[in-house]
């Protein structure tokens, strides 16, 4: 018998994870934790559902840009909730606090992503910025 080419080959490895699976991540964590806070406070919701808002439509449009393949690789060992994306019960000051650290990682996103994504990620960077100021 011959044996059959490629048999014997090791399987390649999994695609790296794309650089803005983190971001994707926290776009949605964040989200979830306005839900959570305007169910304990259906009065903040006219004040916390436009921020919601845009966090799934920059989930939506960083979703445009990974690929497939690495958004699953990355989604089996990534959890939603990576440092600055979580908050406690504090209401505001935990979504102000999860903003801010949120904010800082997209920068860090920014500076490290090619020209072709940086636009994107720097206005996601931005608006999180804003999104802190407003919940002053």
């Amino acid at each position: 018998m011959t044996a059959l080419a490629g048999c014997d080959a090791e399987p390649s490895p999994p695609p790296p994870p794309d650089p803005l699976q983190p971001l994707l991540d926290q776009a949605l964590a964040l989200a979830a934790a306005y839900d959570r806070a305007i169910a304990a406070d259906p009065g903040a919701s006219a004040r916390l559902t436009p921020l919601a808002a845009d966090h799934r439509a920059h989930a939506a449009e960083l979703t445009k840009l990974i690929t497939p393949i690495a958004s699953a690789a990355a989604s089996a060992g990534t959890t939603t909730t990576d440092a600055g994306t979580t908050t406690t019960d504090n209401g505001v000051a935990g979504l102000r606090a999860a903003e801010q650290a949120a904010q800082r990682n997209a920068v860090a996103a920014c500076k490290a992503a090619p020209a072709d994504r940086a636009a994107l990620v720097g206005s996601i960077a931005a608006c999180r910025a804003t999104h802190a100021e407003a919940l002053r």
